[in-house]
């Protein structure tokens, strides 16, 4: 049963309407608010296969406001000037045979795993364990690299991941229902125009079926993409 607050959200949105940008931002930021600081999320449904391999859809987009979140980097990096360098540039985990161990084990506590070219080489042992969880470091994700501080900084600072999944659908947080309608709507522009500029080669036909905006427990905005050439 739909919560009284979900109700209320619903009388203020028209379900039959595609919302240029703006206009469904400032219809989001209107919706009554959860007791905790709600998500504000993007979903995609792509006209892809996932199941093709040149149909995949994934990159990487800088916020220009952040996330609001709090992220939790891990390094993987033998000990010396790259690890002295992770930790300087604000890593939460640093190290290498211990690291791989506990993540072998099991441990998970932490949302972006960024490895060093050469310690990959033992780092790739784990894609069973962090691929299903999306954790894998990848040199297509810039989380693979021998610049570890600025790998960092660019994640701390709000830099968000987006890959299709299996049912051809994309979701991205695009930051807190806190931020400022200015600001919701310009993270939301930059990761739009980012998941528009990686259509694969092998997509035929309409690329983005539809986008969304939404809070963690609200109601979805459809959004109008005409302004960004979706199609």
């Amino acid at each position: 049963m739909a919560s009284k607050r979900y109700k209320k959200a619903s009388t203020l949105v028209d379900v039959s309407k595609n919302y240029p940008l703006n206009q469904a931002v400032d219809v989001l930021v209107k919706f009554p608010r959860a007791k905790f600081v709600e998500t504000v999320d993007l979903a995609f449904r792509l006209g892809v296969d996932p199941k093709q391999s040149d149909q995949m859809v994934r990159g990487t987009c800088p916020l220009p406001h952040g996330s609001g979140k709090t992220v939790r980097v891990l390094v993987f990096t033998k000990a010396g000037a790259q690890a002295e360098a992770a930790k300087a540039a604000g890593a939460d985990f640093v190290g290498f045979d211990d690291m791989i161990k506990k993540c072998q084990e099991g441990w998970a506590d932490f949302d972006v795993a960024i490895s060093t070219t050469e310690a990959m080489a033992e780092v790739r042992k784990l894609g069973k364990v962090l691929g299903p969880r999306g954790l894998m470091p990848n040199p297509k994700t810039g989380t693979v690299s021998d610049d570890v501080a600025k790998a960092i900084r660019e994640v701390k600072a709000g830099r968000v991941e987006f890959k299709i999944d299996k049912a051809g659908n994309i979701h991205v947080p695009v930051g807190k229902a806190s931020f400022s309608a200015q600001q919701i709507s310009e993270n939301a522009r930059s990761v739009i125009e980012a998941v528009v500029r990686a259509r694969p080669s092998g997509a035929k036909g309409i690329f983005i079926k539809s986008c969304s905006l939404s809070l963690t427990m609200s109601p979805p905005v459809r959004l109008d993409l005409k302004e960004f050439g979706a199609n």
